[in-house]
């Protein structure tokens, strides 16, 4: 039998009094739920991964340093460690009981990794220091948004990855997605000025490694005309979900990027 590893469990500071917390919108007690449930986990996060690797152009075999920005409850963790073979595996969240729900997640897969409490607006990680980053479903949590993708760029290496995941404003402004959840409703774009904001931060993100899944979840139906009724959506719908793969440029093989 394999011995289990322990997960090591590091705050970056004494933990911060809500004060002196950045500015957030805390989720909801349902939201805080949904994030535990079996559908949050196979058909928002294992779907998502499923998108998104296809996306990798080059892929390697392992990212020998692999962070999720806002971690949550941890279970993208072990699905980070199966498919990128990471040397050193980081949690990061603004919130120290997600942290330490992610490090018990964590320590019962037997996987070791860190955990960092700290804003994403301002990591505090060494300047390209991570070869992939993994940002699924929390950037419209996000109130510093620039602030934050900037932080995202400093942070990887010259040709490391950023795995983007976000729900569009079309989405987060729904009558359910407004009654369940609580977003900073100001900041929330829709996924032509998510791809341009990724852009503006310097990070190269080619055709190809965009997708825009409309899936069930997403729509305001959820999907019942299609399934029930077999009504298929209309062309031209206005995106609910954009999920791409950004490259850091490296100056040093400039021609790999499309």
């Amino acid at each position: 039998m394999h011995a289990v590893s322990v997960a090591i469990y590091r705050m970056n500071a004494p933990l911060l009094k809500s004060q002196e917390l950045p500015p957030h919108v805390p989720e909801t007690a349902f939201g805080i739920w949904f994030l535990q449930t079996h559908t949050w986990t196979v058909h928002v996060l294992e779907r998502a991964f499923r998108d998104l690797e296809p996306l990798i152009a080059a892929r390697r075999d392992s990212y020998p340093v692999v962070a999720d920005v806002g971690c949550g409850w941890g279970r993208s963790l072990p699905k980070l460690h199966q498919r990128f073979a990471p040397q050193r595996l980081i949690g990061m969240d603004i919130d120290a009981d997600m942290l330490a729900a992610s490090a018990r997640e964590v320590q019962a897969a037997g996987i070791a990794a860190e955990f960092i409490q700290c804003s994403s607006s301002a990591l505090t990680l060494d300047d390209n220091s991570v070869d992939l980053l993994f940002c699924h479903q929390t950037f419209h949590h996000l109130i510093e948004q620039e602030q934050a993708i900037q932080e995202f760029f400093r942070v990887l290496r010259p040709g490391g990855i950023l795995l983007f995941a976000e729900s569009t404003k079309r989405y987060i402004d729904s009558w359910m997605i407004r009654l369940l959840f609580r977003h900073p409703m100001q900041v929330q774009k829709t996924a032509d000025q998510y791809l341009a904001l990724v852009r503006s931060a310097g990070f190269q993100v080619a055709p190809q490694a965009i997708s825009y899944p409309y899936l069930w979840w997403s729509r305001s139906d959820l999907g019942l005309m299609e399934r029930l009724l077999k009504i298929a959506p209309k062309p031209g719908h206005e995106e609910t979900l954009i999920n791409l793969v950004a490259v850091k440029p490296d100056p040093a093989t400039p021609a790999a990027i499309v």
